[in-house]
């Protein structure tokens, strides 16, 4: 009868190789969240402000994104766009797919946020004589990315655990380093409880810092003592709509 024996010795003599693919894991996936971001607050500006046209491509592309698997855009993406001669290497494609995958679902992050603003507060901007581009500018968008922030550190942490897709098309990450191993050391039980305790860390550390700006951006928990600028304004205007009701 077979004796399973677990090797941690074995763990912590990988470990520099896991390091190697833990950065190109965090590498990947700070990227993408980054351009994430920006797709996301592009395309939710976009099908706010009802811009012809692109409000309507933006629509398309998060409806295509959203209602298809990841690893199919990274296959199509990889082995796809080649064949109209579009060649990336393996790690550009990780990146780009990432922040295609986590733009669609931050338009839809952001979006909601926008709607969610008051229209009693809009209203309240235009009565003091701001134009259509200075309430988006000074209402709109300012306190729509702090309502829908945290739904976005939600996509954030997404993005990093789906870089491990990227497997698939042999981006040097962390999945990969630890089933390279798995195949040449055959110490399947030590590399998967090994990235398990990574991945955790990882997602663990985004979290904390994730929930650390959503504390910043708490305006609730603000005193307002004659702030300046387009933050004061802005947590001036919130606080006086929120205690006339």
């Amino acid at each position: 009868m077979s004796r399973l024996s677990f090797d941690f010795g074995y763990i912590i003599q990988t470990l520099p190789v896991l390091m190697v693919g833990l950065k190109m894991t965090v590498f990947i996936s700070v990227l993408a969240i980054l351009f994430s971001l920006l797709i996301g607050l592009s395309g939710a500006a976009a099908r706010t402000l009802k811009v012809p046209v692109v409000s309507r491509i933006v629509a398309v592309y998060v409806d295509i994104i959203r209602n298809t698997p990841l690893l199919v855009h990274v296959f199509f993406v990889y082995f796809g766009l080649p064949i109209i001669g579009i060649k990336l290497d393996a790690v550009t494609v990780g990146i780009v797919t990432l922040s295609l995958w986590g733009g669609a679902f931050a338009v839809e992050n952001f979006r909601g946020g926008t709607d969610a603003v008051s229209k009693s507060l809009i209203e309240s901007g235009e009565s003091l004589g701001l134009s259509r581009w200075q309430v988006v500018r000074h209402i709109i968008v300012p306190l729509g990315f702090r309502i829908s922030f945290p739904a976005f550190s939600n996509t954030a942490v997404s993005v990093i655990k789906n870089s491990a897709y990227m497997t698939g098309i042999g981006v040097v990450e962390l999945t990969f380093v630890a089933v390279d191993r798995m195949a040449y050391d055959f110490k399947t039980y030590e590399m998967l409880l090994a990235i398990a305790v990574i991945y955790l860390a990882l997602i663990w550390g985004a979290s904390y810092l994730f929930s650390r700006i959503e504390r910043r951006l708490d305006f609730n928990k603000k005193t307002v003592k004659g702030g300046k600028g387009r933050g004061g304004f802005v947590e001036k205007l919130a606080l006086s709509f929120r205690r006339g009701n």
